[in-house]
């Protein structure tokens, strides 16, 4: 999809580059021309384009590494973050120091534009759906907490006359993710079935990694007053959890059904798991896998032109795919990033049952 450009950048630089995002979105930015500089804490491993763009290994929190990042550039694209099953103050250093030496170096370097990946996660466990720009935000746990302080950091920038466009996406999928998700394609690969949090008819809205980069996009080379602002972004079609999920074990072929479980001793015994680092999940996905999760995408319909392509569905089935052609490559793998897959921990021991 390509989406008429108002404004151009001579380089732009992406935050978190060697991730899961920061991957797919330069992937995209390289597809349309733009000049990419990457920043991160972790090498950049991508043969397929690591000749075509320049990169930094370093901490945004660094001064005068961001400073040196900086240098040229009039767009920064900020998806860098420390992810859920770091040490919380990893996360929170990252999320809002991080942020902060950025805005601060892109201010002195007299930036253009500053674009903030945040996260619906910013809205906690909320008690009415759906989820609009300006309801309450309560991040649940250090990672949600970070998400809040890095948007006020932001929002004191543009203040002082800064443009800073904020995108809350939902949790999203699609090439290079693994983490959380590779539970679910593990056991439908595998021909099992898949436990569920309560009965799964919450409706829990997902986003496709290349919808997400549509958003950037748009945030990035609209007019400055159109995108000035705060924008959630989702799939904008999605049934029920039990059912979205259950397409990708139909995909698969086996004939393996989501049971579900009942939500309040599960979360209890997760809880317990988590405090004996045996969990495969973080806080805030199993406090609200049972819950409804869904956001008005309607505002950046209506001011961006924002048009999500994917479904729940696609957008899971498409990943699927994208895990079987690739398995062998992670085989072995397991750690806190999206780019491997998570740990199953106790589901290691339940997977046997399904």
């Amino acid at each position: 999809m390509i989406i008429p450009a108002n404004k151009s950048w001579r380089k732009v630089l992406v935050t978190g580059g060697s991730g899961f995002t920061g991957i797919n979105l330069i992937r995209f930015l390289l597809e349309r021309g733009v000049t990419v500089r990457s920043l991160d804490l972790a090498e950049f491993t991508y043969a397929d384009c690591q000749d075509s763009i320049e990169t930094i290994v370093g901490d945004i929190r660094d001064p005068a590494v961001v400073a040196r990042a900086m240098e040229g550039v009039d767009l920064v694209i900020h998806t860098a973050m420390a992810l859920p099953l770091y040490p919380a103050d990893d996360i929170v250093s990252t999320g809002i120091d991080g942020t902060r030496t950025l805005l601060a170096a892109a201010q002195e370097a007299g930036v253009g534009r500053f674009v903030h990946i945040s996260s619906t996660a910013v809205y906690g466990i909320p008690d009415h759906h759906p989820l609009l720009e300006d309801d309450k935000l309560d991040g649940v746990g250090p990672y949600g907490v970070a998400k809040v302080e890095a948007e006020t950091v932001c929002r004191e920038f543009r203040e002082q006359g800064m443009i800073v466009p904020i995108i809350r996406p939902k949790s999203f999928i699609g090439p290079e993710r693994l983490g959380v998700f590779a539970l679910l394609y593990d056991w439908a690969r595998d021909g099992r079935g898949f436990p569920m949090i309560g009965n799964g008819n919450n409706k829990y809205q997902l986003l496709d990694i290349a919808d997400l980069c549509q958003a950037i996009w748009l945030c990035s080379t609209l007019d400055d007053a159109v995108v000035n602002d705060t924008f959630n972004i989702g799939a904008g079609q999605y049934t029920t959890m039990k059912q979205d999920w259950q397409a990708v074990l139909d995909f698969a072929g086996h004939g393996g059904k989501v049971r579900g479980f009942p939500a309040a001793p599960v979360i209890w015994g997760l809880r317990l798991l988590d405090k004996m680092g045996l969990s495969p999940l973080y806080k805030w996905v199993y406090e609200t896998a049972a819950t409804d999760s869904f956001v008005s995408i309607e505002k950046a319909e209506r001011i961006l032109g924002y048009k999500p392509q994917y479904s729940n569905q696609d957008a899971l089935i498409r990943n699927f795919k994208w895990y079987l052609e690739h398995e062998a490559e992670f085989a072995n793998a397991s750690g806190v990033s999206h780019r491997v897959p998570w740990k199953q921990g106790a589901l290691g021991l339940v997977k046997k049952f399904f």
